[in-house]
């Protein structure tokens, strides 16, 4: 993916991937709207950001980001996966690599978010050299 070839795209022009609404509507996420909308409408966030403070960790939205890379993560085999790329059907990887094409510019941002800029160069900057070196 080229970085230079991004733009802004209007509210109106976003495509929401499937089941996204229905996170957005999950119980977990209502403390999290409720600072987009006091942020959006300029109101004191304050509440909602202490509503955010008092949550266990397994509730917070960092948790179910952490939670679903730990179990699509918690078995993995370079070998299977070189198993499917080696017998996919062109459609089906061209399926895949459509679902994947964000994912790490994503889990970039996750990580500058949580942890700053510079820790998330660092660690993408050795996961990088790791994978070049395995196998």
């Amino acid at each position: 993916m080229d970085v230079d070839n991004t733009h802004s795209v209007p509210i109106k022009d976003l495509k929401v991937e499937e089941g996204a609404n229905e996170l957005l509507r999950s119980a977990n996420m209502k403390p999290y709207v409720k600072l987009a909308e006091a942020v959006v409408s300029g109101t004191d966030p304050a509440g909602a950001l202490q509503v955010i403070a008092d949550l266990p960790l397994e509730k917070r939205y960092v948790w179910r980001i952490a939670s679903a890379l730990k179990w699509g993560f918690a078995d993995f085999d370079d070998l299977g996966v070189t198993a499917d790329r080696e017998t996919l059907r062109t459609e089906d990887s061209e399926k895949l690599a459509d679902l994947l094409q964000h994912r790490p510019i994503q889990f970039c941002l996750f990580l500058k978010a949580l942890f700053g800029e510079g820790q998330m160069e660092r660690v993408m900057t050795q996961a990088v050299a790791v994978a070049k070196r395995s196998g």
